[in-house]
Order: C-alpha cells, then structure tokens, then sequence
C-alpha cells in the first residue's frame, strides 16, 4: 500500500513539472516568439528563462536553489559552464546560476519535445555528434555567440544515466571549446537535483519531492595559454573535482 501511494505521489509531481514548464511557456508565448526572433535580443530571453520560467518551475515544485559561489564571476566575461546532469531540473538550475546570458549547446535529440523544442532550437547551440558537418557548425555558433559577450553552458556527460551511474566520463566538447577560445572553465557540482526530481522514474524505489537543491560552484579553471595537448588533463581535472564532490 506504501509502494503504491508513493508512485501516485512521484507520478503527480512529475505531471506537476511538465504542468509547470508547459503552462509558463503558453503564458508567455508572445514574448518568447519576439525575444528569440533576434540573436541580438537574445538577453531579453535569457532574463525571462532565469527569473520567470526557472523560477516558477523551481519555487512551484517546492525547490529552493541555494547556491555556493567559490569565486564571484566578472560582468562582461564570457565562461564555460560545466555540471553533473542527473535530472530534467538541471538546466533551470545553471540559469539560475548564470549571473550573465549565457546559451546552452544541447543534443538535436530534444528539438523533438513539444513547444520546448522549438524555442530550444532558436536559442541554444544544437549539435548532432554523429555529423562532422555538424560539429564543425557548432563551432562557428559558438564562436559567435561568445563574441557577444554570452557564455556557454554544458553538460559534459553527454546525457543522463540511471542511479548506477555516479558521474559518466566526460565528452571533449566543453574542453576543446575552452581551450580553442580561451575561456575560463566553471565547474558545478548538483548535489540534489537526482534525489529531489530524477529523471529515470523506474528507479525501483520511488524518490522525489520539495526541499533544498545545494549547488557549488567551483574556482575558475583557466585555459589561458593552454591548447589541444592540455584538454585530457583539464578534463580529468574537472571530471576528479566533480566526482569527489557528489555525495553518494
């Protein structure tokens, strides 16, 4: 009888996100169409999916972010995100982190959700790993969107694993950008996000709900001076300080 009160419960809060997310973009459809027209406005977006769409999926859910900054960022610099990505929650939770506009390079794969997708598809830098042409493309993306001041949110996993999984080896592309462009690496360790709202529901046991979500944000990395020779060690510099971070 436990076990099945439990799944009723983690199946509402799950219709519950989905209600959030959805709702909050249907309201706001006109200004997102007009902010997304436009790379250049592309500000006035990020604003919104900070302090409106994050903030009412986040705060509606009953999870409250509290956020450890190691070393404060500096207005106008253009950085490279990085986190552990173990729930959908993980994106709203790096813009809420993100002081500054910053893009996400995301997989094709999420062009296909409903609404979410099309607006994703505007704003964010999506990449097909199984295509060079694509690949290639992302780089000139990026290149300039970083020369308008914005940073670059990634999840370097690649993906999101089941609860086996502490921290999956990381892709290059977060360190390749980095080191191409000379941008500081930002590590972030999400502490909460896998107990709060876990994206794999068939865990076995049913978890989920309101409370805390911890975040630390790591010291900056530099890349300055460093090249392609550099990205192995970077990346398992990060990838070491993320994994002896994460609770078990």
């Amino acid at each position: 009888m436990v076990r099945l009160i439990k799944m009723v419960l983690c199946g509402l809060y799950n219709v519950w996100f989905y209600t959030l997310a959805g709702t909050s973009i249907i309201i706001f459809l006109p200004y997102l169409f007009v902010t997304s027209f436009k790379e250049s406005w592309y500000p006035y977006f990020f604003w919104f999916a900070r302090n409106i769409w994050a903030s009412i999926i986040l705060y509606g859910m009953g999870l409250i972010p509290k956020i450890e900054y190691k070393e404060p960022f500096e207005k106008g610099k253009s950085y490279m995100l990085v986190a552990n990505h173990k729930s959908m929650i993980d994106v709203m939770l790096m813009l809420k982190v993100c002081k500054s506009p910053c893009v996400f390079v995301g997989k094709k794969e999420l062009l296909k959700l409903p609404v979410f997708g099309y607006f994703y598809k505007r704003v964010a830098i999506m990449v097909n790993r199984d295509s060079a042409k694509s690949r290639k493309a992302v780089y000139v993306h990026a290149e300039r969107r970083l020369s308008q001041g914005l940073g670059i949110c990634i999840f370097p996993e690649g993906g999101v694993f089941g609860p086996e999984v502490k921290l999956a080896p990381f892709k290059n592309g977060a360190f390749r950008f980095s080191t191409d462009f000379q941008i500081p690496i930002v590590p972030m360790s999400f502490l909460d996000c896998e107990k709060r709202y876990p994206y794999h529901f068939s865990y076995g046991h049913y978890v989920g709900g309101p409370g805390v979500l911890r975040v630390r944000v790591h010291n900056h990395i530099s890349t300055k001076g460093k090249g392609h020779g550099d990205m192995e060690g970077l990346k398992q510099q990060v990838y070491d300080l993320l994994w002896n971070d994460l609770e078990d």
